[in-house]
């Protein structure tokens, strides 16, 4: 699977961009969010993910979480089947679902390589709970009309969706199994927006 890959690091002094050759990240423990507290434009968000049925745990919380989102952002769950051709051929299947998911981008999407679209992939950058807050806040000043997150499918993300994304970031170091890094994104996510308003759930 892809993990989080974050080339595009929003730290301190710094501002979301679309420079895919950004800075890499000095994630400082027990930092603040530079939007702790601050206004944040509710962009809404998408998470676009390829592969299999999910199973019912996993879905349960995949639907809490979006409850819990719900009430800071629009959030939008959208699963793209994996190996659309039935193809053994590696190559070919990556490439299927790479052109499935960009037909799911907008133009004005910020994509988060994981609409803005963020990509997840286990080559991105670590981040800590309080960068994500930040590209919360900074793709709020972009211009796009939509957050999305992207996780591709077994054999990682295609090409067009990499070079479409706005950053790249990873959830971990370790390797994790498809559904269990679904459901820590989805709490990042619920994390960083209580960083952002300023509330007791981050300690």
């Amino acid at each position: 699977m892809a993990v989080l890959l974050w080339r595009c690091i929003c730290g301190p002094q710094q501002s979301f961009s679309k420079n895919r050759g950004a800075s890499t990240p000095s994630p400082l423990a027990g930092r603040r969010s530079k939007y702790s507290g601050q206004s944040v434009k509710a962009m809404p968000m998408r998470l676009l993910t390829v592969g299999k049925k999910r199973s019912r745990g996993t879905q349960l919380l995949v639907e809490e979480y979006k409850e819990k989102l719900g009430h800071y952002c629009e959030f939008e769950d959208t699963l793209i089947r994996s190996n659309p051709k039935l193809t053994s051929d590696v190559k070919v299947q990556v490439e299927a679902e790479d052109t499935a998911m960009m037909q799911q981008l907008k133009s004005d999407d910020f994509v988060i390589l994981l609409a803005l679209v963020v990509v997840l992939d286990e080559n991105g950058k670590d981040v800590i709970s309080e960068q994500i807050a930040d590209l919360i806040g900074d793709a709020g000043n972009t211009g796009s009309s939509r957050l999305t997150f992207c996780i591709g499918g077994p054999y990682g993300l295609g090409l067009q969706v990499r070079e479409r994304a706005d950053a790249t970031i990873r959830l971990s170091s370790l390797v994790l199994n498809h559904q269990v890094a679904l459901i820590v994104l989805m709490e990042q996510l619920y994390r960083a927006w209580t960083i952002i308003k300023g509330q007791k759930y981050h300690h």
